[in-house]
């Protein structure tokens, strides 16, 4: 499976079964699909090949068409072009491996001292009722997740809401108690929090230095922007309140393990300019999100959005690339690829392990697949006491994979995506096997860009050699 796309200037291949992405001249973008329609012929000479593709390039000479030619079948011959699905074949095996839990997202607080106009949580309540989590039904939390890890060590906590500072001590104390278990049970915990920032404080600040792997501050670019979509629930804005904190955070963290996360909707389709203000304050860890909405929501992305949205991310790639050539780089989660090693088979076959390695647990200690099905009854797996009940719902996820997905199959960007999220795809189809199209349309544009991010910071880096 091949994918060919130019993208500022570049004319970029990617092998899709193997991952090797090819910067090609003009000739071999043209040459190559021609040569995997000859090879699908059955020809199988260079000679066949090259009277195959020569209509194809009928402005170079034979012997130009030769070479090329000749490149292309160097790079087939190295397992590197047109090479064949080595997954499928084991995904019955996959299914059926054993699982283990590795991960909680405690939703340590369901309630929220803003009153964000996208939230997913609705103000924190989950579709339920405000609640904090009690420091038993933590407990209860961390001893599951030791319990069913099985000979994993290094295990992963967020805490996470509503406003998870809203009950601190809470968070403080079962940090300790984490720290008590490790030891015993030969595990680490990694620890992170997300907050809205209002509650932010220098104790706060020195505890997560010291207890936190990682701190997710959420902000959603310029003032107006951000003050719009997250305010309080008296409607004043929120912007002037958090930033200050937010940078003292980054600089406490030597601009590491911690990243400013934004959501952009219809009300701010140039998010480019969200991110270029985040990298301007002084912010060198940014995600910025597709806001996930029905279409009747006024904020939600549609379908006519798609063309803006996409030259939007061309746009940030290009700043992107600029910066960093100035000296003046930051790191965007969307443009983070790794094209040498990556993720694991089992991540690039099922993506985020959401209901099976990884767990989220409600204030009274019910079990969800994830923080988004959160309050959807049906979606309800067991609790901290009595564990997974429902292990159909598992099994269910356990076989979610980007072969179970029709959408997934042909689609070039299915092992860096892994089938994309679960919930989103659920709540867009009704089925955890669907998918989400808009989102597949953002997700194909970023690995794009992904990837001509690299193939210019490479040249970059070539011609600092010469």
């Amino acid at each position: 499976m091949i994918h060919q796309y130019i993208n500022n200037g570049y004319h970029i291949v990617l092998d899709v079964n193997s991952g090797s992405v090819h910067v090609v001249d003009e000739a071999a973008y043209r040459a190559i699909p021609a040569v995997e329609k000859a090879l699908g012929a059955g020809k199988e000479t260079a000679e066949e090949i090259g009277a195959y593709v020569a209509p194809e390039l009928s402005d170079m000479t034979d012997e130009e068409i030769a070479e090329t030619v000749a490149e292309i079948l160097a790079l087939r011959d190295a397992g590197m072009l047109y090479t064949e699905d080595i997954y499928e074949k084991y995904i019955d095996s996959f299914k059926n491996r054993e699982t283990v839990v590795k991960a909680l997202c405690l939703h340590i607080a369901h309630d929220c001292n803003l009153a964000c106009r996208y939230c997913f949580a609705k103000e924190g309540e989950y579709h339920g009722r405000r609640a904090l989590m009690s420091y038993e039904v933590g407990k209860k939390a961390l001893d599951f997740l030791v319990a069913n890890s099985g000979n994993r060590v290094n295990l992963e906590v967020d805490f996470f809401g509503g406003e998870p500072l809203m009950n601190w001590q809470v968070v403080k104390d079962l940090v300790a108690y984490g720290r008590s278990l490790e030891k015993p049970h030969n595990k680490k915990f990694r620890f992170t929090l997300t907050t809205n920032g209002v509650l932010l404080d220098d104790e706060v600040m020195e505890f997560a230095n010291r207890e936190m792997a990682n701190i997710v501050l959420s902000i959603d670019g310029r003032k107006e922007i951000h003050d719009l979509m997250r305010p309080h629930r008296g409607g004043q804005g929120s912007y002037d309140e958090v930033v200050p904190k937010y940078k003292k955070v980054a600089e406490s963290r030597h601009q590491m393990n911690y990243y400013v996360r934004g959501t952009f909707t219809r009300h701010n389709l140039d998010f480019a300019e969200d991110v270029k203000h985040l990298a301007d304050e002084g912010f060198e860890q940014i995600s910025m999100e597709p806001v996930v909405a029905l279409p009747e929501e006024e904020y939600a992305l549609r379908e006519e959005d798609i063309p803006a949205l996409l030259a939007e991310y061309d746009k940030l790639a290009l700043e992107y690339i600029r910066r960093k050539k100035a000296g003046k780089g930051f790191q965007f989660f969307h443009f983070m690829i790794d094209l040498e090693g990556g993720p694991c088979v089992a991540k690039r076959l099922s993506g985020c392990g959401s209901g099976t390695e990884y767990l989220s647990v409600t204030p009274w200690g019910d079990l969800y697949p994830c923080h988004q099905f959160v309050g959807q009854e049906e979606f309800l797996m067991g609790n901290v006491e009595d564990g997974i009940v429902r292990t159909d719902i598992r099994d269910a996820f356990k076989t979610c994979n980007v072969y179970s997905k029709e959408k997934c199959r042909e689609c070039f960007a299915k092992y860096y995506c892994s089938g994309g999220c679960a919930a989103n795809a659920y709540n867009f189809s009704k089925d955890i096997n669907g998918s989400y199209d808009l989102g597949c349309e953002l997700q194909r544009k970023r690995v794009e860009c992904a990837i001509m991010i690299k193939a210019a910071l490479a040249d970059e880096e070539k011609e600092k050699i010469l």
